[in-house]
C-alpha cells in the first residue's frame, strides 16, 4: 500500500500561500498564551503531586502507545470528523478531566491524546495520505511532538527521519519512546492547569480547545508540505525554506 492516496497537478506558489495561512492560524493568540505559560514549565509541573510528577514520562509514553493503537483501531468504526467537531469534543474532554482535579485529569489524558491523533490522521487523509501507512503513522507522532515544520529546534528528525520509507513496527515504538519526554513536558503543563477541581474544568477546556485547533492546523501544514514535495517533485527542505520566507514577510 502506498502512503499517498492521490497525486494531481499542483500550483506550488498557491499551495505555499495556503500553507502559510494555515501556519499563521496555528500560531494565533491562544497558542502564544500557552507558550507564555510554557515559559513557566518547571513551576507548573512542580505543582503536580509527586507521584504524578515522578512518573510523568512513563505515563505519557504509555498514553501515547495506547492512544496510537486506539486511534488506528477506531478508523474502521468511526469516520474522520470535521474540524469543529474535534475541537468541541476535545474541549468537553478537557472540562470533564479538569472537573475532578488530578485523578480525572489523568484519566482524560489518553482519551484526549487519542482524539488529537485521530484529528492529525484526518488532516493527513485530507492532504491525500493513507493514515494506515507506517510512514504516515510515524509523521502523526512527529506532529504531536513537534513545534511545527519551521521550528529549527523541534527535534522532529529524532534520528529516525531516514527510516521514513522503510519503517517497521519497532521503529514506530522507538519513535514513541523518543518523543515521550518532550510530550511529557507539554502534558505535564496541561495536567498542572487541571489539578484544581472545578476551576480545572475551565482550564482543561480552554487548553484542549487551543491544542485541538493547533494540532489540526500544524498537521495540515506538515502533510501539505509532504504532499507538495511529491507533487512538485521538489525537496521538502526547499519548500520549508520558501514557506519560512513567506512567514518572514508577514
Amino acid at each position: 500500500m502506498t502512503d499517498i492516496l492521490q497525486v494531481g497537478p499542483v500550483d506550488t506558489e498557491a499551495e505555499l500561500d495556503r500553507l502559510a495561512r494555515q501556519y499563521r492560524s496555528a500560531s494565533g493568540p491562544g497558542l502564544r498564551l500557552l507558550n507564555m505559560a510554557g515559559s513557566q514549565a518547571d513551576a507548573l509541573i512542580d505543582r503536580l503531586p509527586s507521584g504524578i510528577r515522578d512518573n510523568l514520562v512513563d505515563a505519557t509514553e504509555a498514553a501515547l502507545r495506547l492512544s496510537m493503537r486506539a486511534a488506528n483501531g477506531s478508523r474502521a468504526a468511526v469516520p474522520d470528523q470535521k474540524r469543529w467537531v474535534n475541537t468541541a469534543v476535545a474541549s468537553a474532554l478537557g472540562a470533564a478531566g479538569g472537573f475532578g482535579g488530578a485523578p480525572t485529569a489523568l484519566m482524560e489524558l489518553p482519551v484526549t491524546t487519542t482524539l488529537l491523533l485521530r484529528a492529525i490522521q484526518g488532516a493527513a487523509r485530507a492532504e491525500g495520505f493513507d493514515p494506515a501507512a507506517d510512514s504516515v503513522t510515524f509523521d502523526c507522532i512527529r506532529v504531536l511532538s513537534a513545534a511545527g515544520p519551521l521550528e529549527d529546534d523541534d527535534g522532529a528528525d529524532l534520528g529516525f527521519y531516514t527510516l521514513r520509507m522503510t519503517l517497521t513496527g519497532g521503529a514506530v515504538q522507538k519513535m514513541i519512546s523518543a518523543v515521550a519526554p518532550r510530550l511529557a513536558l507539554v502534558m505535564g503543563q496541561k495536567l498542572a492547569t487541571q489539578i484544581v477541581p472545578v476551576l480545572g474544568a475551565v482550564a482543561g477546556a480552554t487548553t484542549n480547545y487551543i491544542y485541538a485547533r493547533y494540532y489540526q492546523d500544524i498537521a495540515h501544514v506538515h502533510f501539505g508540505l509532504r504532499r507538495l514535495a511529491i507533487e512538485a517533485d521538489m525537496p521538502r527542505e526547499i519548500l520549508v525554506e520558501r514557506l519560512r520566507e513567506r512567514m518572514r514577510l508577514t
